[in-house]
């Protein structure tokens, strides 16, 4: 999770008003920031490594990278891949790459880390129509009235499960 500035500052604070306890700076920081139990907060491992960057720095917020910079992943880029999926959206992402000239890689850390965009798989489904409901429903009264009372009906899909509780995954392919 991305903290702000204010955040990091008042958890560095008091972490040294209260004599570098992780804790009671979790705890102030929940109270200050009006988080329940089950909000995040900075973890320990996070807390001591915004105390390092103070004691180094006198900062909590890091340096920038050292390195190359990140030359495909620009905001123009990005936008050129949404402007791309959204043109043809049920184009592969191999495709989008092929045709922006930039490695397919690169598409998908786009897809997934910029855009939110995640792949998922297409299920086939059966159109049913209004018709469709009066024969189920038709279908399902002469069958009830064929049955003697207080009988039991098993009714199966022709999907295979077994009975020690495991799932056959092929059930649920399309």
């Amino acid at each position: 999770m991305r903290w702000s500035g204010e955040q990091r500052g008042f958890v560095v604070e008091t972490f040294f008003k209260n004599n570098e306890s992780v804790v009671a700076a979790q705890r102030a920081f929940r109270r200050r920031f009006g988080l329940n139990r089950h909000d995040s907060v900075p973890d320990p491992k996070t807390i001591r490594k915004w105390i390092s960057y103070v004691r180094t720095t006198g900062s909590a917020i890091p340096k920038k990278p050292t390195g190359r910079p990140k030359s495909v992943r620009t905001p123009e880029t990005i936008e050129a891949v949404r402007r791309s999926i959204e043109q043809s959206p049920t184009r592969s992402a191999r495709k989008h790459a092929s045709a922006l000239r930039i490695s397919s890689r690169t598409v998908r850390r786009i897809l997934h880390t910029d855009l939110k965009l995640h792949p998922y798989k297409l299920m086939v489904a059966q159109e049913l129509s209004p018709q469709d409901c009066v024969q189920r429903r038709d279908a399902c009264n002469a069958i009830l009235t064929a049955l003697p009372p207080g009988a039991i009906v098993w009714t199966s899909d022709e999907a295979h499960f077994h009975l020690c509780g495991t799932v056959n995954k092929q059930n649920f392919q399309s």
